[in-house]
Formats: C-alpha cells, sequence, structure tokens
C-alpha cells in the first residue's frame, strides 16, 4: 500500500518546516509527499527546495497560484499516485514517528475504505488546549453532530475517483461535506483507531469561537441540502454539545477568538 499526503500551503514557511520534519521522522516510508503551494513569497519555496534531497524522491511539489485551500487539495488530489490520500496541514505536524505506519497497519487490519483518529489542538507554546476524541461511524450520525477529525481522516483513492473531491462553494466546511457524501451519503465502510495523530495549531478556517462555530453551523446545514439528506432542527444544538464535550474549557472553546 502506498499512501499519498498532501500539504497545502501559501506563505507558510514560519510553520511548514514543522511540517516536513514530522513527515521525514515517519518510521513507515511507504509514502509520497505531495506539496501544494499557492505561489508563496516568504521563503516557502526555497525551504521546499532544500527538503527535496532529505526525502529521497518521495517528495513532488508544485508552486502557483490556486483559488483557495479547497481547490489545492484538489490538485494534490489529481496529481496523487497512492493507494490512500490524506491531508496534513501546513500548520500542522504528527504527533509522533509512527502514525502512518499505524493507518498502514489499520487498512490491512480492518479493509475498510477510510480510517480516521484523533487529534491535538494546541496553542503558540505547544501546549494541548483541546482534545478531539473521535468514535466509531454509526448510520446516522452525521446528523447528531459526529464527524471525523479531517486531518485525521485517509481514504482509499478510488473513493476520491467514484464520488468526486472538495467542493469549494462549501466555504470551510467543504472538508465536512466531502466525508458527510463519503461516508453517510454513499456509504464507504470506515475504522476508527483510538489514537492520537496530529497536533493542530489554531487559526485555520474552521477552528473554535462562537463565530465560526455558527458560520460552520450553516455550512453544515447546506451541506445536507446539497446531498439531499435530511437535517434536523436541533442540528445546530447538537453540533455544538458535540463540540464542547472534546474540550477541557467548553467557555474556551466557544468564546475565545481565533
Amino acid at each position: 500500500m502506498k499512501i499519498t499526503v498532501v500539504t497545502v500551503c501559501r506563505n507558510s514557511a514560519s510553520t511548514l518546516r514543522d511540517t516536513l520534519e514530522s513527515v521525514l521522522a515517519q518510521s513507515w516510508t511507504g509514502y509520497e509527499y505531495l506539496v501544494v503551494d499557492g505561489g508563496s513569497t516568504d521563503g516557502t519555496r526555497e525551504m521546499l527546495q532544500a527538503f527535496e534531497e532529505r526525502f529521497r524522491g518521495r517528495l513532488r511539489w508544485i508552486s502557483e497560484p490556486d483559488n483557495g485551500i479547497y481547490d489545492a487539495m484538489n490538485k494534490g488530489i489529481r496529481m496523487s499516485t497512492g493507494d490512500v490520500i490524506g491531508f496534513l496541514n501546513a500548520d500542522d505536524y504528527y504527533q509522533d514517528n509512527g502514525v502512518l505506519k499505524t493507518i498502514a497497519e489499520a487498512f490491512a487490519r480492518h479493509g475498510a475504505d477510510a480510517v480516521h483518529g484523533n487529534l491535538h489542538y494546541i496553542d503558540g507554546a505547544r501546549k494541548i488546549v483541546r482534545t478531539w476524541r473521535g468514535t466509531g461511524y454509526r448510520p446516522g450520525a452525521f446528523q447528531r453532530g459526529w464527524c471525523p477529525a479531517h486531518p485525521t481522516f485517509y481514504c482509499k483513492k478510488e473513493c476520491f475517483t467514484r464520488y468526486g473531491g472538495f467542493d469549494p462553494a462549501i466555504g470551510s466546511a467543504a472538508d465536512f461535506e466531502l466525508m458527510l457524501r463519503f461516508i453517510e451519503k454513499n456509504g464507504i465502510s470506515t475504522a476508527y483507531m483510538d489514537r492520537n495523530m496530529v497536533f493542530m495549531r489554531p487559526g485555520g478556517s474552521s477552528t473554535a469561537g462562537l463565530r465560526a462555530i455558527l458560520r460552520n453551523t450553516r455550512q453544515n446545514r447546506e451541506a445536507f441540502r446539497k446531498n439531499r439528506l435530511p437535517c434536523p432542527w436541533h442540528y445546530g444544538v447538537t453540533r455544538l454539545l458535540s463540540k464542547a464535550a472534546s474540550t477541557r474549557n467548553p467557555l474556551h472553546y466557544f468564546f475565545k477568538a481565533r
């Protein structure tokens, strides 16, 4: 099995080194690493050039304008040659050097179409401020506020070929919409790994803060409508409770601006 890891970035030189180093540190090397850069001007391209030799042919990258993060992710999907595709954001990094090995073992053990696990949100001092602990999927789980942590979601390429890539028109909920479409609508099989996989820095397009939560809830409802799936009237409340349950301080989660 070959795993494609995709990182999309633009002017991310201040955090990208951690991302690159965490991929290089993986004990399991049956991967290709794709970096899709949106035409950075902050030294990102020079950093990628400097890292190329260390990856020994496993790194490929492009640098050109794009139409946002999900357009760039779709480019990564089209570039991929692996059996499985996952995404590692340019301000995130793997928790330890055994993550890809665990992913490969999970696919071999479960025979699932996709696997997912847990992640930690960290602050600027790399202190853990929130843990997203997943659970296994049950039919109707999305309507109850459930969703895999997208940075831990690794899926067979054939699913992208069959059901399509990200829909940028959905906005920052495009990753939610893709997983809803794959799992809830089309019934791909999944396996949950009770394993911490990724350290995620705050500041992404869909992280915490009440304003972001409300915006993403609206966009999630649009994802249900697009896929002609029912969305219960209490979905917003259910989603808030589900999100709050994964943080050590719910008030901090709801009201801290990011």
